[in-house]
C-alpha cells in the first residue's frame, strides 16, 4: 500500500480537523500524518493495543486509534486521532471512512490481490484482466492451481492468517477470504506439477489449522490451468468438488474436482431425473426395502470389486452365505451384482439415492 495515498488524504484532512490525524500500519510505524515530522517513527505498544481493543476503538498514550477494513485478523493500517475524548473517537471514525475509500480505490487500481479476486469472483470483464494484468506487471500465463478451504463448524478468523503463513510470497500467493467460512488460496505451481502435489498443499492446509486452531477444515482442489484468464473456472471447480464431497465423500478432508468421477455428473442432473430414474431401476421394490445388512454387503462388494471370494473373507462368512446373499438382491430388485452392467446401474442407483437425501428428498 502506497503511504503517499494516505498522506494525500490526510493533507486534504488536514484544514478541517484541528487535530493530529494520521495512520500507521501494522508494524505500529506512522506512514502518513499531518504533522510530518511523525512519519517513520515507530510507536511500542500501539499494535497490541489496537489487537487487543473492544469495538475495534483503541485508545494508547494520548491518541485515539482504529483500524482500517482488511481480509485478516490483524489490522494492515489504522486511522489515529490526537486525543482519547469522544470528539477524537468520532474525528477517528471519520478518518477511517475517508482512508477506507482511498484504501478501496487504491486497491482495485494497483493491488494483485484484489486484482485475484476479481476474477475469481467473476468481478472484471476478460478484456479488462489482460489490461489491469499488464499494469499490475502480473504474470499471466503460468501454472496455478485454485484451492477452496471451508471451515466445518464453528468458524474461526484466524484461519486465514495461518493459511497465509504457509504461503507468505503475496507476489505469487493469494490467500483470499471470501466469507466466514471460507477462504481461497491461488497458489502458482512450478512447470510439472500434478494432482499428487496439489493433494499435498491441501493436506498441508488441513493439518495446519487443525493444529493451531482445532478448527476441522475440508480443501476443494481445481484444475490446474495455464492462465489468469481460467482462475475463475478453476475456484469454481474447486467450491463443486466440496459441494460434491458433502455428498458423496463425507469422510475425506481434500477432495480433487478431477477424482469426482460419476458422483459430479450426478449433481448436475435435475432432482426430478433422478427421481424418475430410480423407480425405473427399481421396479419390483423400491431400494428403501433393502435393510442394513443388504446394503453392507453390497457396499463390500463394490469395494473389492465384485469378487464373491474377497468380499466373503471381509464380511467374515462362508462364500455360499454370500452367494445365497446376492441372489436374494437379485431376487428382490431384479439386477444380478455379479454381472457387471447391472453392478453399475446398481452403483449408480446408490449414488442417486445418496444425492435425493441430500436435497431433502427421501422418495
Amino acid at each position: 500500500m502506497s503511504s503517499r495515498m494516505f498522506q494525500g488524504v490526510v493533507l486534504q484532512m488536514k484544514d478541517n480537523i484541528n487535530r493530529m490525524v494520521g495512520v500507521v500500519d501494522a508494524e505500529g510505524i506512522v506512514v502518513a500524518c499531518s504533522e510530518l515530522t511523525c512519519i517513520g517513527e515507530h510507536w511500542p505498544g500501539v499494535v497490541a493495543a489496537i489487537n487487543s481493543a473492544d469495538n475495534n476503538l483503541a485508545r494508547f498514550e494520548g491518541r485515539t486509534f482504529k483500524p482500517l477494513a482488511g481480509w485478516g485478523a490483524q489490522f494492515d493500517y489504522a486511522a489515529f486521532v490526537k486525543g482519547e475524548d469522544e470528539l477524537a473517537a468520532s474525528l477517528c471514525a471519520v478518518a477511517v471512512v475517508a482512508f477506507n475509500g482511498a484504501k478501496t480505490y487504491y486497491e482495485e487500481k494497483h493491488d494483485k490481490a484484489t486484482f485475484v479476486k476479481n476474477i475469481i469472483s467473476d468481478n472484471i470483464l476478460l478484456g479488462d484482466i489482460y489490461t489491469q494484468a499488464k499494469e499490475l506487471h502480473f504474470v499471466s500465463e503460468v501454472p496455478r492451481a485454485a484451492f477452496l478451504v471451508r471451515q466445518l463448524g464453528p468458524a474461526d478468523v484466524s484461519a486465514i492468517d495461518v493459511i497465509q503463513n504457509l504461503f507468505p510470497d503475496k507476489q505469487t500467493d493469494f490467500v483470499i477470504s471470501i466469507n466466514e467460512t471460507d477462504v481461497a488460496l491461488i497458489k502458482q505451481l512450478s512447470e510439472g506439477a500434478d494432482s499428487k502435489d496439489l493433494g499435498k498443499i491441501a493436506k498441508q492446509i488441513v493439518t495446519a489449522v487443525n493444529q493451531e486452531l482445532g478448527v476441522k477444515v475440508v480443501v476443494g482442489i481445481g484444475t490446474i490451468v495455464p492462465h489468469i484468464r481460467d482462475l475463475a473456472r478453476a475456484y469454481k471447480e474447486a467450491s463443486v468438488a466440496i459441494d460434491v464431497g458433502k455428498v458423496f465423500d463425507t469422510e475425506k478432508t481434500v477432495i480433487n474436482y478431477e477424482n469426482l468421477g460419476i458422483g459430479r455428473l450426478i449433481y448436475q442432473l435435475p432432482t426430478i431425473l433422478c427421481q424418475m430414474f430410480l423407480q425405473e431401476v427399481f421396479k419390483k421394490s423400491p431400494i428403501d426395502a433393502l435393510d442394513q445388512e443388504t446394503l453392507l454387503t453390497i457396499n463390500k462388494f463394490f469395494e473389492n470389486n465384485l469378487n464373491v471370494s474377497e468380499t466373503a473373507r471381509k464380511l467374515f462368512v462362508h462364500r455360499n452365505t454370500l452367494v445365497y446373499r446376492l441372489e436374494k438382491i437379485k431376487k428382490l430388485t431384479g439386477l444380478d451384482l455379479r454381472e457387471f452392467d447391472d453392478a453399475i446401474t446398481f452403483k449408480v442407483a446408490l449414488m442417486v439415492k445418496k444425492y435425493l437425501i441430500s436435497r431433502g428428498i427421501e422418495s
